[in-house]
């Protein structure tokens, strides 16, 4: 099973995106490979803010009729969600997002290893990184 986050959405959808040629060849592989994919909601939601504010709404339609009908997505539960703002509270570190604590929890509770991400947070987190 695969994490699936924000900046790997973004890259797919933006030919602007400067890891978008990755992202490309690693979504393809992954599809190809039959691979679980999954995300969370609060991705989800970033996502479509983010895509919305920088893309457009056509970026937005392409997440959800090409990528998100692939992608497992988990809700979050408010245990989860304290959790991750407990994370964020511990690590005492402003730029670390309520999105990607969020998303280690998900994939600590899932026993993910390894995130479609440009996000070197999860690196940090000790989860392994694609592309």
């Amino acid at each position: 099973m695969i994490f699936v986050d924000t900046s790997a959405l973004l890259a797919l959808l933006s030919a602007e995106d400067i890891n978008h040629p990755a992202a490309i060849h690693c979504w393809k592989n992954l599809v190809q490979s039959g691979e679980t994919l999954l995300t969370n909601n609060y991705v989800v939601v970033e996502s479509i803010a983010i895509m919305q504010n920088r893309l457009g709404l056509e970026a937005v339609r392409s997440l959800q009729a090409d990528l998100l009908g692939i992608i497992q997505v988990e809700w979050i539960t408010p245990e989860d969600h304290h959790s991750a703002v407990e994370s964020i509270l511990a690590a005492n570190r402003r730029n670390l997002s309520l999105v990607d604590c969020s998303a280690f929890q998900t994939m600590r509770l899932r026993g993910i290893q390894t995130a479609f991400t440009f996000d070197r947070d999860f690196k940090v987190q000790g989860f392994r990184l694609l592309p």
